[in-house]
């Protein structure tokens, strides 16, 4: 979001930023002031803390999901209409289904709408869904399937309100058609500032060391980093005592941050992702639920980073096996893969320069940003059509 918000920019426009502001990552006013004047950064406050008695009663008393209701504010439905009052906008663009519900119905009363266009990051009800197939505890099951059920309803309805939809990988904008969006529904992927992931030459990776950095807070982080440390790790650990594990990431949970396991450091929240990964040599992406794409992929592959994924952690993204990346899917083949790398029998720095190759190639955050601009253009002309 904050790369398509400064590749606007950079091309001359002037861009609004409403951002709902929570406890969790609470942000001051001139957050994004070294943006430039044509950046105008806009926070409302809301508490999106769980709580688990409104989470109760949002499962007892309401068909709105949990996980979008603890977005919804009046006050930030007031202030985006104030905001279109105040100003004549191009086009609105809304980050994700957690915001789409602002969409409807606040904004049926106002006079004259901008085009609005949805960045569907994920299908969001298809995670939750996988999460719950996976799990063994009958509550969680229940809570999971629940949500899923009423995310799917919720995001099949929030969709229609859209002049159109910015899908993050073709598979998704694939799916979003079947599920009947509206068209346009377009392909625009996630792109990388290519000026802010270029290497350090004074920093040398560590050798012999694998790393995992992502937001832990999210449950798809958190599965996938349960069954590497249960399923993996301890063979590896057997097999090359000598081999690190170097995990980072905001917001952990306790059972993260207290890990004691040999030959694991665990490092919490770190100021910068690219220095943390530049510092280690194999990337760990063990995802088994999700969708859309993993920006942090994108990242690690522009610093040149040599990435073990599993096929769903790389879905989306145009890189081809033991060329730009190493993708595998059950314990066996990543201890095998891990073994390899650990004998140097892994061309790690050859697959590491071919995925910065990719990147520089198909993820220049330029191109992601003429694609939006494409796209704004058709649902502009749209609108004047069908005025």
């Amino acid at each position: 979001m904050y790369d398509v918000a400064a590749g606007l920019i950079r091309a001359g426009h002037r861009v609004t930023v409403l951002a709902i502001n929570t406890p969790k990552h609470d942000q001051p006013a001139d957050a994004l002031a070294h943006l430039g004047p044509n950046l105008r950064l806009v926070t409302v406050d809301v508490d999106t803390r769980l709580s688990p008695v409104k989470a109760l009663r949002n499962l007892l008393f309401s068909e709105l999901p949990y996980n979008i209701e603890r977005f919804l504010s009046d006050a930030v439905a007031v202030r985006l209409a104030e905001l279109l009052r105040e100003d004549d906008f191009d086009v609105v663009q809304m980050e994700g289904s957690f915001v789409a519900l602002y969409a409807t119905p606040w904004l049926d009363a106002t006079a004259t709408l901008p085009p609005l266009v949805l960045r569907a990051h994920n299908i969001e009800y298809s995670i939750w869904a996988m999460l719950a197939s996976r799990t063994g505890n009958p509550l969680k099951k229940f809570f999971l399937s629940t949500m899923a059920k009423r995310l799917k309803q919720y995001e099949l309805e929030v969709w229609q309100r859209f002049d159109a939809v910015a899908a993050i990988t073709e598979a998704d904008q694939q799916r979003l058609r079947q599920l009947g969006c509206h068209e346009p529904v377009v392909f625009i992927p996630a792109g990388v500032n290519l000026d802010r992931f270029q290497p350090d030459p004074a920093i040398q990776s560590k050798p012999r060391t694998l790393f995992m950095i992502g937001s832990l807070d999210w449950l798809p982080n958190q599965e996938g980093l349960d069954w590497f440390l249960a399923e993996v790790w301890p063979r590896v650990h057997e097999l090359y005592p000598d081999l690190e594990f170097h995990l980072a990431g905001k917001e952990m949970p306790v059972r993260f941050r207290e890990l004691q396991l040999p030959g694991v450091t665990v490092h919490g929240f770190v100021e910068s992702a690219a220095t943390f990964m530049q510092q280690y040599e194999v990337m760990l992406v063990p995802l088994l639920s999700g969708g859309g794409m993993r920006i942090k992929i994108i990242e690690g592959m522009a610093l040149g980073k040599c990435i073990l994924s599993t096929t769903l952690g790389a879905e989306g993204i145009h890189v081809r096996d033991d060329h730009d990346i190493l993708v595998r899917d059950t314990p066996d083949a990543w201890v095998e893969a891990i073994g390899r790398y650990y004998h140097g029998q892994l061309p790690a720095d050859l697959i590491g320069r071919e995925a910065a190759r990719t990147i520089a190639r198909l993820y220049d955050n330029r191109r992601v940003v003429e694609s939006f601009l494409d796209l704004y253009s058709v649902v502009q002309q749209r609108r004047v059509e069908t005025a």
